[in-house]
C-alpha cells in the first residue's frame, strides 16, 4: 500500500496498519545513555503499548479520563500516549520543564487520574505538584527516586499481556483525544480541547504537504507535549511509518543529529540561529561565499558544512513559532538547504499554513492548508478558520468565545498582512505592539528578526513603551560570553560590531522604529529562568518587569550600553 494514500483513519487505525505493514521494521531509536541505544520494531512498540493499555484498562477508570504525562521525548512518550487512547482516556501533556505549581494547577484543573512520570531533568522540582491523592507510573527513563518509589514501566510491561486488538477503544471523531495545556506567555496555561477528528485531519494531509514516506527519518527533540513535534513527529510518524531518533539530552544533540541523520527537520528560530553562529565561527559567510563561487568545491563545502550540523540529508527543513532571520534563511540556501517557514497554534492543531518547497517568499508563512481558510480583521488581526480548529478551552467557556467567532472564526492573536497569492506573512502580536511616550506604536518581532543572527547574540527583545523610542535588549549566548569573560579587549571588540549591527538596523527601520540603545544584559534568557516559554519564545512581560527600573537610564545612555 502506498504510504500516502489519502485516508480517513484516526491514529489508532493509522498505527495498526504501520504493525501489520512494517512490523520488522524499526520504529523508533531510543538512546540509553552511555553511547547505547535500544532500537523498537513497529511490533516491539505495539507489544508494549498494548500491555500498557491493558495496566490502564484494568484500573476501570471511566471512559474519557484524562491521564497526565510528564516527560522529556522518548519512545515511552509516545507508547504512553498510544496505550491512554487504546484504554478509552485522554491524554494531558505537560512541559517537562514546568514549575510544581504548574504541574499541580494543570492535574487538579485537567482532573487527571493517573500521572505517567517520565525522563526528566526537574524531577525534584515537579514531584511537590504532583497530588497526593493521584497514582504516579514511572518510565523506564525516569530518575530512580521515581521509579524506586512508584510503580515501575518495565514492571508493568511485564505483568501484564497485551490489550486483545479487538479490545482497542475506537474513538468517533468527536471524542476528545487531548488537552495540550498552552505553554503560555503570560499567567497559567489553558488548556486546548483538541478531539480525534482534528488528529485525523492533520495526520492523514501532513504526509501529502511534503511527499512524506517510510524511508524518511527525524530526530524528535523538541517537546512532544507541543502541538507542532506531536503533529510533525507523532502524527507523521503514525500515519507515514518513518523512523524516528530521540535526542538524549542538550549537550549530546550534535552526536544524536549525526546519528539520525534526518532527511525532515523541524526547528524553531532559535536553533537555526544555533547551527548559522556556529558555522559562521568557522568559516565566516564571505569566505562561504567565495568559495562556493569555485566550481570543484562547490559541492564538496555545502556538503561538508551540512554534514557538521547532521543536515547533509536533509530534503524537508521546516521552521516555525516565531520568525527566522532572512540572513539565515538566505545563508541555508546558498547550501543548498531551503528552510521553509510554517505557522499554526495550538487552537487548530497546527493545522493552518505552510510554504510549499520552491514557493518561498522570504519572510512569509505560505498559503492555507487543505481546508483552511484565512482574512484579516480589526487591528489587522490573523483570523483563521480550520476544519482543525480546538473545541474550546477546558473549563473555559468565556475564553473559548473570546477565541472563537460563532462561525468558526480563530482570533489568532497575530498580526499580519495577506498577499495576491494567498501568502501569510505575520509581522507581530497584537498584546506584543506598544506605544511610544510619542504615541507611536510599534511591532518589536520584526526588529528582534534584523538582530538575532549576529554572531554570539542569543535573544532580543525590543521595548520601549512610555519611552521616546524603543530600545533593545539583548542577552549572549553561553559560549560568547565564555569567550569574552574578563577579556577587555575582546569586549570592546564586540561592542564595536554591535555599534555597527545598531547603524545597520536603524538605517532600515522608520523613525519612529529607530532604536535609540541597544543593552547588553548580563543574564542568559532561559526556560529554566522563565524568561522564555519551552518552545523559546521570549516572556515579555517577566523581562520587562525585571529590567523595568533600568529602562529609563540605559535609554538616556543611548547606543550600545554594556549593563553589569
Amino acid at each position: 500500500m502506498n504510504a500516502n494514500a489519502k485516508t480517513d483513519k484516526t491514529p489508532l487505525e493509522a498505527f495498526r496498519e504501520r504493525v501489520d505493514n512494517q512490523a520488522g521494521e524499526v520504529a523508533m531509536v531510543q538512546p540509553q545513555g552511555g553511547g547505547k541505544t535500544r532500537e523498537y520494531s513497529w511490533q516491539e512498540m505495539d507489544d508494549e503499548t498494548r500491555r500498557m493499555a491493558a495496566w490502564l484498562k484494568s484500573k476501570d477508570f471511566p471512559q474519557g479520563s484524562k491521564i497526565a504525562l510528564m516527560s522529556k521525548n522518548c519512545a515511552e512518550w509516545i507508547m504512553a500516549d498510544l496505550a491512554i487512547w487504546m484504554a478509552g482516556h485522554v491524554s494531558v501533556p505537560l512541559y517537562p520543564t514546568v514549575t510544581a505549581e504548574t504541574v499541580q494547577h494543570i492535574v487538579e484543573h485537567s482532573e487527571s487520574r493517573l500521572f505517567f512520570a517520565g525522563k526528566l531533568d526537574t524531577w525534584e522540582e515537579a514531584k511537590n505538584g504532583i497530588p497526593d491523592n493521584i497514582e504516579v507510573a514511572a518510565f523506564s527513563l525516569a530518575p530512580e527516586d521515581a521509579r524506586s518509589r512508584f510503580t515501575d514501566w518495565t514492571q508493568i510491561v511485564r505483568e501484564h499481556d497485551p490489550l486483545p486488538v479487538d479490545q482497542i477503544h475506537h474513538p468517533g471523531d468527536e471524542e476528545v483525544a487531548t488537552l495540550i495545556y498552552t505553554s503560555g506567555t503570560t499567567g497559567m496555561p489553558k488548556g486546548v480541547i483538541q478531539s480525534f477528528g482534528s488528529l485525523k485531519i492533520m495526520g492523514n494531509q501532513l504526509p501529502d504537504v511534503y511527499g512524506m514516506t517510510s524511508k524518511d527519518r527525524m530526530i524528535s527533540y523538541l517537546p512532544l507535549s507541543h502541538v507542532a513535534e506531536r503533529a510533525a513527529v507523532e502524527l507523521s510518524m503514525l500515519y507515514v511509518g518513518q523512523k524516528v531518533y530521540f535526542a538524549e539530552s542538550l549537550e549530546t544533540f550534535g552526536s544524536d543529529i549525526q546519528r539520525a541523520r534526518p532527511t525532515l527537520f523541524f526547528a524553531v528560530p532559535r536553533i537555526w540561529n544555533k547551527f548559522y553562529q556556529k558555522a559562521a565561527d568557522k568559516m565566516p559567510p564571505e569566505k562561504l561565499d567565495k568559495l562556493l563561487k569555485i566550481p570543484l568545491l562547490n559541492r564538496v563545502i555545502k556538503n561538508k558544512v551540512l554534514g557538521a550540523m547532521g543536515l547533509d540529508q536533509c530534503r524537508i527543513a521546516l521552521s516555525g513559532a516565531s520568525a527566522l532571520s532572512p540572513e539565515v534563511i538566505h545563508w541555508f540556501r546558498k547550501l543548498g538547504l531551503e528552510i521553509l517557514e510554517v505557522y499554526g497554534m495550538t487552537e487548530n492543531m497546527a493545522w493552518s499554513h505552510a510554504t510549499a518547497a520552491g514557493d518561498q517568499h522570504v519572510g512569509w508563512v505560505g498559503t492555507p492548508h487543505a481546508g483552511v481558510e484565512h482574512t484579516i480583521g480589526e487591528g489587522g488581526e490573523i483570523l483563521v478558520r480550520s476544519p482543525a480548529n480546538m473545541d474550546g478551552y477546558y473549563k473555559e467557556p468565556e475564553k473559548t468565545r473570546e477565541t472563537i467567532s460563532e462561525d468558526g472564526w480563530l482570533y489568532t492573536g497575530d498580526v499580519g498582512e495577506i498577499d495576491e497569492k494567498g501568502r501569510l506573512r505575520i509581522t507581530g502580536r497584537v498584546k506584543e505592539i506598544f506605544k511610544t511616550e510619542k504615541g507611536k506604536y510599534v511591532a518589536p518581532a520584526p526588529i528582534e528578526n534584523k538582530m538575532v543572527s549576529h554572531p554570539g547574540l542569543e535573544q532580543a527583545c525590543v521595548t520601549g513603551a512610555n519611552l521616546t523610542q524603543p530600545i533593545a535588549l539583548v542577552c549572549l549566548s553561553e559560549e560568547e560570553i565564555g569567550h569574552l569573560l574578563d577579556d577587555d579587549k575582546e569586549i570592546q571588540q564586540y561592542k564595536q560590531g554591535l555599534e555597527k549591527l545598531l547603524e545597520r538596523v536603524n538605517r532600515e527601520l522608520e523613525a519612529h522604529e529607530k532604536l535609540d540603545a541597544l543593552v547588553v544584559v548580563p543574564e542568559t534568557w532561559s526556560v529554566d529562568n522563565d524568561m522564555l516559554t519551552p518552545t523559546m519564545k521570549l516572556k515579555r512581560n517577566i523581562i520587562e518587569d525585571y529590567y523595568r527600573d533600568q529602562l529609563p537610564q540605559w535609554h538616556q545612555q543611548g547606543g550600545v550600553v554594556w549593563a553589569r
